[in-house]
């Protein structure tokens, strides 16, 4: 098994807490609001939200995954911190495991850094193409809410 970890960062004009509440505490009624033509659905389908949930992902139908599932591993209010694990891969990985931590800024915005570690199965090389697809798509999810958020002040204050 190998294991590969990276971290991106970036930085947000929205504040750390009302993006925290967006994309992390409600994501699972938000993100298929915001992006129909990708997710379908999240369903919790264990626990309450915090530590020991697991959450389903439903893609749309045509996409490369049908769903996929995320357990909470901690979720902190205060900090603004999020560990989760994506579970039950297939073939390449035995987990994912994503650490997301949003921190207020001088100019009222936030700094969000997201630390993501593979562990792949046997002697599987993680290549680049993978890492930079899950960026990718993460990214796109954090500027499309972000978006929302802009356009609509009063959401999660």
């Amino acid at each position: 098994m190998g294991v590969f970890t990276f971290t991106n960062e970036y930085t947000s004009p929205i504040p750390s807490a009302k993006l925290f509440k967006a994309m992390v505490v409600d994501s699972h009624n938000l993100i298929p609001k915001l992006m129909p033509q990708t997710i379908k659905s999240i369903d919790i389908i264990q626990g309450d939200g915090g530590a020991g949930t697991i959450k389903q992902i439903n893609f749309i139908e045509g996409g490369q995954l049908s769903s996929m599932k995320n357990r909470v591993d901690e979720l902190n209010l205060e900090t603004f911190t999020y560990k989760y694990t994506m579970i039950d891969l297939k073939e390449k990985f035995e987990s994912i495991v994503y650490e997301v931590k949003f921190e207020p800024t001088p100019e009222g915005g936030s700094k969000n850094k997201m630390t993501s570690t593979y562990y792949t199965k046997g002697d599987v090389e993680l290549k680049e193409e993978d890492v930079k697809a899950g960026k990718e798509r993460a990214f796109g999810m954090y500027k499309v809410a972000e978006a929302y958020l802009l356009q609509n002040p009063n959401a999660y204050a």
